[in-house]
């Protein structure tokens, strides 16, 4: 069974909520799973550490399921219309597999939250997508021939899906918001199985 990484960094959820939506579209096709996996938090006192594992959740995520997977899905909330610091943290730290070209060839997709329509979403998108461009993957977003995206009055872009969560931080996506993370879910598996196909 070939695996999709679903990486991911969650503050109060809908990210999370995101992530889960986005396994399900890749579970929806035959031969590929999705493997869901976090990054822990990073702190301005340079002694506090995480836990080795997380209280909740899936699993802090290593290099190995970089190198395992065959396609990543990368999710932060926005921070000032860029990623969260626990993920540039993870992503920055991702030297060995630059320089073994580890994920080139490999697509992947992005995803985000925000509180407000017009928080930096597409954005944040942008931002996580540069450096998988260094790694050399293959970014693929969501085209309009997806109906939700011509449709959604809350998240959802071309860059990837996102949900926002308004003022109160609800995390629950909307029906639109759910239909473009499994079908980006979706696609990304299609793709990364048809890709890895034709490299064995």
């Amino acid at each position: 069974m070939k695996e999709i990484l679903v990486l991911y960094y969650s503050h109060r959820g809908s990210v999370r909520a995101l992530a889960e939506q986005i396994a399900l579209g890749i579970h929806q096709v035959p031969g590929v799973a999705a493997r869901v996996r976090t990054v822990p938090k990073v702190s301005t006192v340079c002694e506090a550490v995480e836990d080795d594992i997380p209280a909740s959740g899936p699993p802090y995520v290593e290099v190995r399921d970089l190198e395992e997977c065959i396609g990543v899905a990368v999710g932060s909330p926005t921070r000032f219309g860029n990623m969260a610091a626990p993920m540039k943290y993870f992503l920055d730290g991702l030297a060995g597999p630059w320089v073994n070209g580890t994920l080139a060839g490999k697509p992947a997709s992005v995803f985000t939250s925000t509180a407000s329509q017009h928080g930096g979403q597409e954005s944040t998108l942008l931002s996580m997508m540069m450096p998988l461009l260094h790694h050399g993957m293959l970014i693929m977003g969501l085209p309009y021939t997806e109906p939700a995206l011509n449709r959604t009055r809350t998240g959802g872009t071309p860059y990837g899906v996102s949900h926002v969560a308004g003022a109160d931080g609800n995390p629950a996506p909307s029906a639109d918001e759910i239909e473009l993370a499994i079908a980006q879910g979706r696609r990304l598996a299609e793709v990364a199985l048809t890709l890895a196909a034709g490299r064995t």
